[in-house]
């Protein structure tokens, strides 16, 4: 994972200094929160019998350090992103947190039943909310809900700064990985934080915020932001006969 600097750390909290009071919290019930919390619930339930039947009918194949080590660390930032997105929605009850915590926990679903049938230890085990052992996924998920707290706009640069870094994360990842099944799922995750980026960057855009982007490059960005949403196919899709494990997007 790309070290996460002091310097960017300073300008995250001098975006957060530039936007407050552009945008004041709205308020949600408690009873909302809980509903739509169980919702996403119900989505990774819905799926797990299919990615854990899909992904277990794949060959078994020896599994590297290095895809280990990923394994590990997916886990932890996808769940990190789901929990951030999951307390935004508490501050502001905008779909988009909601939406994309939902994909967000089929994600770290995914990762958990590669983790399992590989033999190896789930870091998340007994996980509580917005506790991590990667330390410095810990204190990145520090930062960014304090960061997040203070407004609407600061609280989009969070969810954009979440997707840039998971897309970094999973294409350095992918450099190392050669087994089919675990390919196939981070090629899927990246897809689907292309697409999570997007729309982080409509409602920026919105708010007239331009992002830079702080891990990927900015023509790698501008050609993410500047494409079409994409929809290929997912992993229980892969498993019917339709798709390919490789998602390589292209402008």
């Amino acid at each position: 994972m790309k070290t996460i600097s002091s310097t960017f750390i300073s300008i995250l909290i001098l975006m957060t200094i530039f936007a407050l009071g552009c945008e004041n919290k709205e308020d949600v019930t408690s009873n909302v929160v809980s509903s739509d919390t169980q919702q996403g619930k119900d989505k990774s339930d819905s799926l797990a019998p299919c990615i854990t039947d899909c992904l277990m009918s794949l060959p078994y194949e020896d599994i590297s350090p290095e895809e280990e080590a990923h394994l590990i660390l997916m886990r932890e930032e996808e769940i990190l992103a789901q929990e951030v997105y999951e307390y935004l929605y508490t501050l502001y009850s905008i779909p988009v947190f909601n939406n994309i915590s939902k994909s967000e926990n089929v994600h770290t679903l995914t990762i958990k039943v590669l983790l399992d049938k590989y033999g190896i230890d789930d870091p998340a085990a007994g996980h509580q909310t917005g506790i991590f052992q990667n330390q410095e996924l810990q204190e990145l998920y520090n930062t960014l809900t304090a960061l997040g707290s203070q407004s609407f706009l600061d609280a989009l640069i969070v969810g954009e700064t979440i997707e840039d870094l998971d897309i970094y994360d999973l294409e350095a990842c992918l450099e190392d990985v050669d087994n089919i099944d675990v390919e196939l799922v981070f090629n899927n995750l990246c897809k689907g934080s292309r697409n999570h980026m997007r729309a982080f960057y409509g409602h920026l855009s919105n708010q007239g915020y331009t992002y830079a982007p702080q891990y990927i490059s900015q023509e790698y960005y501008d050609d993410i932001v500047n494409s079409s949403w994409e929809i290929g196919n997912g992993i229980c899709m892969y498993c019917a006969g339709i798709g390919t494990t490789e998602e390589t997007f292209h402008e």
